[in-house]
C-alpha cells in the first residue's frame, strides 16, 4: 500500500509530537499520561495555541507499531490522543493496539468527523468554526467548552441538550482571555450547577 492508503486504513499516522507528561485540565487533571499529537486540522479556531500542527504533510508519517513503541518506553499507561483534530484519522487500528498493550485510552477533539477508535474517556470540545459530526453525541463522555466570548455560554448549553445524560459539563476559560472571562465563569457555574470549571493547570505550573 501507498503511505496514503496506510494513513487511510490508521497503520499509518502523521504525528506532530509525543510526550509523557501531567494531563493539565478536564477529568484527568493531575495524571502522568502520554499525549500523542496528530498532525492535521481543519477547524480552524482563531485561538488555537498549536496552529503548526495544522498541516498534516508537515510531519513524519509513523506506523502505529513505532507510536505504542514510544507510549510503552514510560512507566504510566494513560494515552491522550489529541491534534489537530485527531479524528480525522480511523483510530481503531491504533487504539487497538495501544489496548493490547494495556493502556487506558483518551481523546481530545472538536467532533468534527466520525467518531473512531476504542476510547475509555472521550472529552469532547466543540468549537463554533467547524460543526461537530453528530455521531460524537453518544460517545462524549466530558463536554468541554472554552469560553472565549461571551456567546460561548449558548454556544455550550446547545451542545450540552445533545450529549448524554451522564456526560461531564465543563467550562474551560482560553488562556489568553482568562482574567476576564474566569470571574463570569464562575458566577455562570455557581448559578448553574450542572456544570463545572476546568482550567489548564499545567499553564499555570507551567508543565510541558
Amino acid at each position: 500500500m501507498t503511505t496514503q492508503e496506510l494513513i487511510a486504513e490508521g497503520l499509518q499516522l502523521p504525528v506532530m509530537e509525543a510526550f509523557y507528561t501531567i494531563q493539565g485540565e478536564g477529568k484527568f487533571t493531575g495524571h502522568p499520561a502520554y499525549f500523542i499529537r496528530l498532525g492535521g486540522c481543519d477547524v480552524g479556531c482563531v485561538w488555537c495555541d498549536v496552529k503548526e500542527s495544522w498541516e498534516a504533510g508537515k510531519w513524519p508519517v509513523l506506523s502505529i507499531e513505532k507510536i505504542v513503541d514510544g507510549a510503552c518506553a514510560f512507566p504510566g499507561r494513560l494515552v491522550v490522543i489529541t491534534g489537530g483534530e485527531p479524528l480525522m484519522y480511523n483510530l481503531n487500528p491504533l487504539t487497538k493496539l495501544l489496548k493490547e498493550k494495556g493502556f487506558t485510552t483518551n481523546i481530545e477533539t472538536s467532533g468534527a468527523h466520525p467518531y473512531s477508535g476504542d476510547f475509555d474517556w472521550v472529552c469532547f470540545s466543540p468549537k463554533k468554526f467547524k460543526k461537530p459530526h453528530p455521531s460524537i453525541y453518544i460517545e462524549a463522555d466530558e463536554l468541554k467548552v472554552v469560553v472565549f466570548h461571551p456567546s460561548d455560554f449558548a454556544f455550550a448549553e446547545k451542545h450540552a441538550e445533545l450529549v448524554r445524560k451522564d456526560c461531564e459539563l465543563r467550562l474551560q476559560p482560553e488562556w489568553s482571555k482568562a482574567e476576564k472571562f474566569t470571574p463570569e465563569i464562575i458566577n455562570y457555574v455557581k448559578n448553574h450547577p450542572t456544570w463545572n470549571i476546568s482550567l489548564q493547570t499545567h499553564k499555570f505550573m507551567d508543565i510541558p
